[in-house]
């Protein structure tokens, strides 16, 4: 989708429809923006109690003059508690609306709010408007229906300047880069797979000289000793790898972020097989790597100044008759030996043998790790926020400080010293699960015994990254979570 703006309503060009944004009133809907065109359109419909401008609600109406003949109005709900997310989700009804009649370009006007700044309206809206506007439909065999999903070709947002210009381009850029990895996440597994991750990877720093690609396959694996990655894949017939892409937006600098995604690109469960219902959205178990692949996309297409490594840990955790065993022991690239207590218990290992090497081989200032790790932290939390387990107050806060500016939200959950207890193991240095109680903890506490000593943040993204159903912005269940939590924590970081 294309995206322009214009500084007045008088340059904005004829479009298929304008938006235009009605706070809820006490009384009645009052008009969000001082565009007096469109109020006389506006006033019958009001006066009828057919539009009563509650949050996401829209109306479209018809005209025979002006540049738009279609006028879609759009309720924000009441002013007062109205932050950015409203306004995601508010312009991301409009932009569904529109979608359902086929409409290909809008002209959109945004609120005027003295409680919020000029960047975070545009920021609400746009980021609204982007995110809905996405559809997977790829897999339908139907390419008349595939064209019409993907209704809306161009929005002019009105009443930006040049600073809001730049920023428009700058959400674009990483609502593409969401995008992408919603588009991998809602691919079938045989298509998305290690062979798929690792070609994106050379692709991107194909595209951008400041970013540089390196593949350890199996044999790599082999001689590094990354054990556990090996373990988890035995049973696949892919090999696995660990694909590490290396940003440098600043090298000046010797700060450098490292971030660790799980790409698990099946999970069966392993031995410990997952029963049915459980397993058949596994596909999305590579979340956490798509996202971190996804993030130096749009970090290189911003030319962000910071340095980040990022390493997808890809395996497939398949039923064969070589798969790993339950009761069985192997060695991590760290030299800790971990007895397999659960099979289905292989992200946190993965990401173990991952947070070994990197620490290793390229001595990061900061270690952050995005996972669908645990079933634990969606009962914990549900859908609405992220696991967040942090060894540093400082990095916690500032991770949540990003999740509350893009909604992406994170709430810290507690590192007990009792939880490495319960993993204990007698017959090796640790196990890889403690059992259902506190699910997420002990996962968190098994992976923080690869952390050195450096700040290390986990995301566990299981609740958060593949939802139960589309709803919002999020127009399917893959919802790119992460990119944008960290493309805003890394603008706002001070080495």
């Amino acid at each position: 989708m294309q995206l322009t703006s214009v500084e007045k309503s008088s340059q904005r060009k004829k479009s298929d429809v304008v938006i235009v944004p009605f706070w809820q009133g006490k009384s009645k809907p009052e008009s969000a923006c001082k565009e007096e065109e469109f109020s006389k359109w506006a006033a019958q419909p009001i006066r009828n109690g057919d539009f009563g401008a509650k949050e996401g609600e829209t109306l479209l109406l018809y005209r025979t003059s002006g540049k738009e003949h279609r006028i879609l109005l759009l309720g924000l709900g009441k002013r007062k508690p109205c932050l950015a997310e409203n306004l995601r989700k508010s312009y991301a009804s409009a932009v569904k609306a529109l979608r359902a009649k086929k409409i290909k370009t809008a002209n959109v006007f945004l609120p005027e709010n003295e409680l919020l700044s000029e960047e975070v309206i545009l920021r609400g809206a746009a980021e609204g408007a982007l995110l809905a506007n996405y559809s997977f439909s790829m897999l339908k065999s139907d390419s008349g229906e595939l064209e019409s999903q993907n209704a809306l070709s161009h929005l002019c947002f009105v009443g930006v300047d040049r600073s809001g210009s730049s920023c428009l381009k700058k959400l674009h850029v990483v609502s593409l880069s969401v995008n992408l990895a919603r588009d991998l996440i809602n691919g079938n597994a045989d298509d998305v797979h290690v062979d798929t991750l690792a070609a994106f990877a050379r692709g991107i720093s194909e595209e951008f000289s400041t970013v540089k690609t390196t593949i350890l396959g199996k044999e790599d694996l082999e001689r590094e000793n990354l054990g556990l990655i090996l373990a988890v894949n035995r049973g696949s017939v892919r090999d696995p790898a660990l694909i590490i892409l290396e940003y440098q937006g600043n090298p000046g600098s010797k700060d450098k972020t490292a971030v660790i995604g799980k790409g698990i690109t099946y999970d069966t469960g392993g031995l410990n097989m997952k029963p049915t219902g459980s397993m058949e959205t596994m596909k999305c178990d590579m979340s956490g790597a798509a996202a971190a692949l996804c993030l130096v996309q749009a970090a290189a297409r911003l030319k962000l100044k910071k340095n980040i490594v990022a390493a997808l840990a890809v395996a497939e955790n398949a039923v064969g008759p070589n798969s790993y065993k339950p009761g069985d022991v192997f060695k991590s690239h760290a030299g800790k030996t971990v007895e397999i207590s659960n099979t289905d218990a292989e992200g946190r290992l993965v990401l173990a043998d991952a947070f070994s090497y990197i620490q290793e081989k390229y001595r990061p200032n900061r270690l952050i790790d995005l996972a669908t790790l645990t079933g634990a932290i969606v009962v914990a939390l549900g859908e609405e926020a992220t696991g967040l387990f942090c060894n540093d107050d400082t990095l916690s806060k500032e991770l949540m400080k990003a999740g509350d500016r893009t909604h992406e939200r994170l709430w810290r959950m507690p590192l007990f010293p009792e939880y490495k207890e319960m993993l204990k193991s007698k017959i090796a240095d640790l196990k890889n699960s403690a059992g259902r109680g506190g699910g997420s903890c002990t996962a968190a506490a098994f992976l923080q015994q690869f952390v050195k000593e450096i700040p290390w943040a986990h995301l566990d993204i299981a609740g958060t990254a593949y939802l139960s159903d589309a709803k919002g912005y999020h127009t399917t269940p893959a919802t790119g979570v992460g990119v944008r939590l960290l493309i805003d924590y890394l603008e706002h970081l001070e080495a």
